[in-house]
């Protein structure tokens, strides 16, 4: 008698496993699509499973699906500059660009509506996680820079070069990621530079930045 192929047993997923599946699959859509173009069911789809299941896990459907995923990469994006603070400056600082454009590249039309708002499911809530990523790499950079104390000259600098990180690769994607990214890291680096040097022709602590990073070699 021939002996019949085994059955693959089937495993029931924890709570938290189901939940990881879903956001799994809501944050690979997200990632290539802006919000208003993804549906409950494009995800139930991904995931294979049933539309009630996901609303089981996620009550408040996409909007919930949304924030849960843009949290997550919130997180991600946090990450990026959070450096190890050994070695000369710039090249800490082309690491972590490194990880911030990759992030970009990977997730394309999901970063573009990210970051260029307007969605039909954005909120205060989801307009705040955008924010504290810009808050919480500029932290990392002031550390990066040693200020534990910054004056509002070398603050709004950090901060102002941070939204040109993000404009520029809002731009590059738009022109179908040209120039090469290994050339728009050096250039962003570059242009932190400038930024610094200006602004340390009118602050005192912002030369004495400039002064250290420089003898780094």
């Amino acid at each position: 008698m021939t002996p019949q192929a085994a059955t693959p047993a089937y495993r029931r997923l924890s709570v938290e496993e189901r939940r990881s599946q879903l956001l799994e699959a809501a944050l690979s859509l997200f990632a290539h699509r802006a919000p208003e173009d993804v549906s409950v069911d494009d995800v139930a789809e991904v995931a294979k499973v049933s539309r009630p299941l996901v609303y089981r896990y996620f009550p408040g459907g996409k909007q919930q699906l949304y924030e849960a995923a843009l949290g997550s990469a919130a997180e991600e994006l946090r990450q990026c500059f959070d450096e190890p603070r050994q070695g000369p400056l710039l090249p800490r600082l082309s690491r972590a660009l490194d990880r911030y454009l990759a992030f970009v590249d990977e997730h394309d039309a999901g970063f573009s509506a990210l970051l260029q708002g307007g969605s039909v499911v954005e909120t205060s809530r989801t307009t705040a996680l955008v924010d504290g990523v810009r808050r919480a790499a500029a932290e990392h950079i002031l550390s990066h820079l040693g200020v534990r104390d910054p004056g509002p000259r070398l603050r709004m600098t950090v901060r102002m070069w941070i939204t040109a990180v993000e404009a520029a690769s809002l731009i590059w994607l738009d022109e179908d990621k040209q120039p090469p990214v290994e050339e728009l890291r050096d250039w962003l680096v570059e242009q932190f530079v400038a930024v610094l040097a200006v602004t340390a022709g009118r602050d005192p602590q912002t030369a004495a930045v400039v002064a250290a990073f420089a003898g780094d070699g």
